[in-house]
């Protein structure tokens, strides 16, 4: 099994937990967005939006550059590609632990069919 720091794996799991953050993810994943352009289809305030980021920061999901008054929001994927790589590791698992169940079915089912020819 893959093992990783399980504190950044936390974070990021706990970042998109929350579908807002989830949401603000994806419009990232298109390019840079400003905060107002983050907040903008939420009813929430640019402080509201604002909270939500510093916890996608804190996971290394996003990262914000000041010019002025304005903060500019892009997203790192590499966290995204890293619990993704952890997820996979399960889908492996998962994919021999059935593959044995079905040559188990299979096995079962061909001697079903043996005995009844008999």
């Amino acid at each position: 099994m893959v093992e990783y720091h399980t504190q950044s794996l936390d974070q990021v799991f706990h970042a998109l937990a929350d579908p807002t953050r989830r949401a603000m993810v994806r419009q990232l994943s298109s390019g840079k967005r400003t905060v107002t352009e983050l907040a903008q289809p939420y009813a929430m305030s640019l402080a509201a939006a604002s909270k939500h980021l510093k916890v996608l920061e804190g996971a290394g999901l996003v990262q914000r550059e000041v010019q002025g008054r304005v903060h500019h929001c892009s997203l790192d994927q590499r966290p995204l590609v890293r619990a993704l790589t952890w997820i996979r590791s399960y889908t492996d698992f998962w994919d021999e632990r059935l593959d044995v169940l079905d040559d188990l079915l299979n096995e079962r089912t061909g001697n079903e069919a043996a005995d009844e020819r008999d």
